[in-house]
């Protein structure tokens, strides 16, 4: 059986059952920015590295499957795979984490960005990476 908005009904799923999930991204991205002697860092493995690790401490990291299968049983359609705590079902990138999945109308993406990039006109500089204000749910079909 075939669903007629997926993206809106996994969003729906996730805010309404994962809301620990969403404070819990929250708090490990505010505990990687904490020590910062700026509101933005170039260190992009300081981003990214802090962040996996402040997951698997928390056991967030465990979750997100969890979180990506139930977003995907509120679309109505199957899962191709079991999901897991790593590459293809969740990368951690310098934005946040994301989950995706395979379903039949394409590739479902949940992104949860928790850092904004900045990048600066100079194309020899680095980017940036600041602290968003909380974290931004975006789900996508693609």
């Amino acid at each position: 059986m075939s669903h007629p908005h997926p993206v809106r009904d996994a969003r729906r799923r996730i805010q309404a059952e994962h809301a620990s999930v969403i404070e819990g991204i929250d708090a490990c991205a505010d505990a990687v920015a904490e020590p910062w002697d700026t509101s933005r860092t170039t260190d992009r493995e300081a981003v990214t590295d802090g962040l996996h690790r402040t997951f698997e401490e928390t056991g967030l990291l465990e979750t997100l499957p969890a979180v990506l299968a139930d977003a995907v049983a509120a679309t109505d359609y199957e899962l191709r795979a079991r999901p897991v705590p790593a590459p293809p079902s969740v990368v951690v990138t310098s934005r946040g984490p994301v989950l995706r999945a395979t379903i039949d109308p394409g590739r479902l993406v949940i992104r949860f960005d928790v850092f904004d990039v900045v990048r600066d006109s100079d194309p020899d500089r680095r980017p940036a990476y600041r602290r968003s204000n909380g974290v931004r749910l975006t789900v996508s079909l693609e």
